[in-house]
């Protein structure tokens, strides 16, 4: 298995409850739901950023 990282994170309470709902609307827990939120951004991003001259960045 992958070694993980945990680290501290500070959320708005309503930004919270929302991930919970949407968690709970998957069947996941609340860390594995974040986790996919993340994996979903970075790859969306990556696939984006094909085409994109080195060093063309907007985002950085």
């Amino acid at each position: 298995m992958t070694e993980r990282k945990s680290f501290p994170l500070r959320l708005p309470p309503e930004l919270l409850e929302e991930l919970n709902r949407w968690a709970a609307d998957e069947l996941r827990s609340l860390n594995a739901q974040i986790e996919y939120v993340l994996r979903e951004a970075v790859r969306r991003r990556r696939k984006g950023s094909e085409g994109a001259p080195p060093g063309d960045n907007p985002a950085a």
